[in-house]
């Protein structure tokens, strides 16, 4: 009987196998060697799928039982906890929706049509100052200096010239602080004037008497007028016709 084992024809693992299969008979266990060799085949078959399985798990490829290769694109859940962490939609169609209405972002104000209540002072809050809370805030406009009221006021006289509108003047000189340069108001408009046509001086009489009482005083005219007579051998240089006109 131990003749006939050793002239099988198997080797390495086949002859442990044949060994094996010497112990059960021994035993009194009759298993018969083909099922044992079929039994390694199948391991070691399913030893390659799997290292082909795991090879191939980054490329997109699924391996089936039979050791077919399937390039479905669909990955198969292979235990319950995947499932569970799976936070896509099972069905694959979501119902295209922003995340908690549109108010669950990064940086997002509110659901569009939100209203925020006015919020309450904390008095008992440990940053709270009472003397925050009587604070007024004011927009302040600094005075203008010669050489930026010149610079400012020129295009506007010269504009005025075009539409010839001396309210719209009135209102765009209120937004300024003119401080000790009002009464310079009218030496600009009288000295464009000069350089101009007769129709501009006759507008620029206009508004004169259009800002008086608003905008400049009557003795911020007469100021006016007297620094123009001081400064008339000036205006010769540029109006020749200046003194007679």
């Amino acid at each position: 009987e131990l003749e006939n084992l050793s002239d099988a024809p198997f080797s390495g693992d086949e002859e442990n196998g044949g060994s094996e299969e010497r112990k059960t008979e021994i035993n009194g266990n009759s298993i018969p060697a083909t099922s044992i060799t079929e039994a390694k085949i199948n391991a070691k078959a399913k030893r390659r799928l799997r290292k082909n399985s795991s090879r191939d798990s980054g490329r997109g490829d699924s391996v089936s039982e039979n050791g077919e290769t399937l390039k479905t694109g669909v990955v198969v859940p292979t235990s319950p906890k995947g499932k569970l962490l799976d936070r896509r939609s099972r069905s694959g169609k979501g119902r295209g929706l922003p995340k908690k209405g549109g108010a669950g972002g990064k940086g997002v104000w509110g659901t569009p049509g939100q209203v925020y209540d006015v919020e309450e002072v904390d008095i008992k809050d440990p940053n709270y100052d009472d003397d925050q809370e009587n604070c007024v805030y004011e927009t302040v406009v600094l005075p203008l200096d010669e050489r930026a009221f010149e610079k400012t006021l020129t295009p506007i006289i010269q504009e005025y010239f075009e539409h010839g509108d001396t309210n719209e003047v009135s209102e765009m000189l209120k937004d300024l602080n003119l401080g000790e340069m009002k009464y310079s108001v009218p030496v600009l408009a009288v000295s464009l004037a000069l350089e101009g046509k007769a129709s501009h001086r006759e507008m620029t009489s206009k508004l004169i008497t259009d800002l008086c009482g608003t905008i400049v005083s009557k003795t911020d005219v007469e100021k006016s007028f007297d620094r123009l007579l001081k400064e008339l051998p000036e205006l010769v240089l540029d109006s020749p016709r200046a003194p007679q006109v």
